[in-house]
């Protein structure tokens, strides 16, 4: 199952990667475009705006090429005693996958949650084993499994 769910979140952000390079791409196509037909303050603000959106597109694409590389570090055919990076560890009848934050998904009929290890329960399920309890926020978590 850990290997379903790599490469499901693997494709996820791999469509979000090549979505952001198109649109980036198009807009520097038409930048040039632009360049090529207009003179003036209009144009000069038209370059603006094209400008600081491809800014914004080029941030969110670091950020996505980030959370690609954590997960090419993950070896989904380990088995992991403890909570590590790439463990899938069921607690609380929840199934989290510990990589990178990243929108649910659903792989047979299950709901799969992924934690960044940055994340205040990521942060508490490192390096714990299966029957470790702790709180945050008011609920108690039970590692219940992990693999």
């Amino acid at each position: 199952m850990k290997q379903q769910i790599l490469l499901r979140y693997k494709e996820m952000l791999q469509d979000r990667i090549d979505v952001f390079q198109d649109m980036i791409s198009g807009l520097t196509v038409d930048a040039q475009n632009d360049a090529k037909g207009s003179a003036g303050d209009k144009h000069e603000t038209a370059l603006s705006m094209m400008h600081l959106e491809q800014e914004k597109l080029n941030h969110k694409l670091k950020e996505i090429l980030e959370q690609k590389t954590i997960l090419d570090k993950i070896d989904a055919s380990q088995i992991h005693k403890k909570v590590a990076l790439g463990s899938l560890v069921q607690a609380n009848g929840m199934l989290l996958y510990v990589s990178t934050a990243l929108p649910k998904i659903f792989i047979d009929n299950k709901t799969i949650i992924a934690v960044s290890l940055q994340s205040p329960l990521g942060n508490q399920l490192l390096g714990k084993s299966i029957g470790f309890k702790f709180e945050i926020h008011g609920t108690i978590y039970h590692i219940e499994n992990c693999i």
